[in-house]
């Protein structure tokens, strides 16, 4: 991955805010949702909220401004200690200084400041600087992909995926879920010197065959009787939490849109949404059963509640 704030088109200065203003940017335009045919903007979609998610860890982002991290939040190799380039010159005797290109850099100097002095240290000469020495890098990640159900997304039940290895660990969901968004399990990725890697897990989510999702909440195309409608009534709707009866007004008229409270969504910081009824008149198609109609319509409490 590149550099996260290049990836984010933010400045190494900028805040928090800033961050997360240039990433809600790039996620709604990038969003998999909306970019069905270009599999290119899933991949980019991925390359931000990896930058993102560095970025947006204050501990991270110190590590990585440090260039103790790389861009996938890696341990970084120590450099050598001796550096690179130039040849040295001994001199004639022995104990004599080693210079280093033009440097004039003292052997003993170089050693005592590596092992904490010894035998043989200059009178008056001080221990020399110690290198600072990474910890061992972890294994490496391993990417998953989970698809989440509808009624499970909604609902945020707990989720169980089977791993590489053959085990099986369960997650929670967080709030707000979208599509394309990475879930991470710690130490479950590749074993490495300095332990394992994670697993990241990228969540796909489902389609319910009547449920729609409209931001944090879910909208529904109800049909309903002509009597129903006229007369009012009780009529069962399916949510994710089960279905529920509602109760319909007379004389209501197609289109109309009910609220069931607390069905939606559970948002990002707050309450779940709510489910949204639309109730559609359904006539009938066959020519009996449009002829009852007019039994309909001749029901006693029909003709009193189409009376305005």
């Amino acid at each position: 991955m590149a550099d996260p704030y290049s990836i984010l088109g933010v400045s190494k200065g900028a805040d928090e805010k800033a961050i997360k203003v240039a990433y809600r940017k790039l996620a709604k335009e990038l969003h998999p949702d909306k970019n069905k045919d270009n599999p290119k903007a899933s991949e980019r979609f991925s390359e931000i909220t990896q930058a993102y998610d560095l970025l947006s860890d204050s501990k991270k982002r110190g590590q990585y401004d440090r260039g103790e991290i790389d861009e996938n939040g890696q341990p970084r190799f120590a450099g050598n200690p001796f550096g690179g380039g130039g040849g040295y010159s001994q001199g004639g005797a022995a104990g004599g200084n080693f210079d280093f290109g033009s440097g004039g850099i003292d052997l003993g100097d170089i050693f005592d400041g590596l092992f904490g002095g010894g035998g043989g240290a200059r009178p008056g000469a001080g221990p020399g600087p110690r290198p600072q020495q990474a910890p061992p890098p972890k294994g490496a990640n391993i990417a998953y992909e989970h698809l989440v159900s509808f009624t499970d997304a909604a609902t945020l039940a707990p989720q169980r995926i089977m791993l590489g290895d053959g085990k099986t660990v369960e997650f929670k969901l967080p709030a707000g879920i979208v599509a394309g968004q990475q879930i991470r399990i710690p130490g479950r990725g590749q074993p490495g010197p300095g332990g394992n890697g994670d697993a990241m897990v990228t969540l796909k989510l489902g389609k319910h065959p009547h449920l729609v999702r409209d931001g944090d909440n879910i909208r529904i195309d109800l049909p309903i009787s002509l009597k129903e409608a006229v007369a009012g009534g009780k009529v069962k709707v399916p949510t994710v939490d089960g279905a529920v009866m509602l109760t319909v007004p007379p004389r209501t008229n197609s289109g109309a849109v009910l609220r069931i409270k607390g069905r939606g969504f559970t948002a990002k910081t707050g309450p779940r949404g709510d489910q949204l009824v639309t109730l559609m008149i359904h006539l009938p198609t066959d020519p009996a059963e449009l002829a009852r109609i007019n039994d309909v319509l001749s029901d006693s409490s029909v003709r009193e509640n189409m009376r305005v």
